[in-house]
């Protein structure tokens, strides 16, 4: 009957969920105020486990969501969550935005029908972060940055029907023509960190609180604002 903390911020969408027994007991997310990952996430934190009258103490391990993402809000998320860690002295997990998406869309039975999943988030331009996963939830491919065309997964939407699902499915809408593609736009949230997160507590898949890093799969790049300031 593990007590989880689920924290996900890899996105425009800030979440936080509290597990306990396998099951969603709380569940908060900024659906109207997106991109406040900084400023929303210690709040949503202590709003869960008030809800419940728990201290971090008292949780068996917090799950973070690692990425790709948002540099930003990962930074905050794993920030966030190492903290927690740190401070009541409970292990760390962690998986990733694409499963995130993949197993909330299993949850909600929004795969029936489909032979295949492939999670998008959203990079830049035609550019998303993706993997395709099996209708089961079981990855088929690495996680890759990829430039869609009008060609893209072509081998998998000719043997079968594929869901594309997640905050960069619906820019890809208008180029994957296929009569076998569904689309779904949608942020990762916590409440898809359930699954991996139980799974890997219950095998004792825990991350060095010290020395774990999201995975932006892509380095961060800063750029300088065309703006004149003075």
């Amino acid at each position: 009957m593990a007590k989880l903390l689920l924290i996900d911020t890899s996105t425009a969408r800030t979440s936080v969920a509290l597990a306990s027994g396998g099951n969603i007991i709380f569940y908060v997310d900024d659906a109207g105020a997106p991109r406040n990952q900084s400023s929303l996430t210690a709040p949503f934190i202590k709003e869960a486990l008030d809800s419940q009258g728990w201290k971090a103490k008292d949780l068996d391990a917090v799950c973070v969501c690692m990425g790709p993402g948002s540099y930003t809000g990962l930074r905050v998320g794993v920030s966030s969550a190492k903290g927690l860690c740190f401070g009541a002295g409970v292990p760390l997990l962690a998986a990733g935005s694409l499963e995130c998406l993949v197993w909330e869309a299993i949850d909600n039975k929004e795969t029936q029908g489909y032979d295949y999943i492939v999670p998008m988030i959203d990079a830049r331009r035609m550019e998303v972060y993706t993997a395709v996963f099996s209708s089961a939830g079981e990855r088929l491919t690495k996680v890759s940055a990829q430039i869609i065309d009008e060609n893209s997964f072509d081998g998998y939407l000719s043997k079968g029907k594929v869901l594309f699902i997640g905050d960069g499915a619906g820019k890809c809408r208008d180029t994957i023509k296929s009569p076998a593609a569904g689309f779904i736009q949608r942020c990762p949230c916590a409440k898809g960190l359930l699954r991996p997160a139980t799974a890997a507590f219950d095998k004792g898949e825990f991350r060095d609180v010290a020395y774990f890093e999201p995975f932006y799969l892509k380095d961060f790049v800063a750029t300088v604002s065309r703006k004149k300031l003075f």
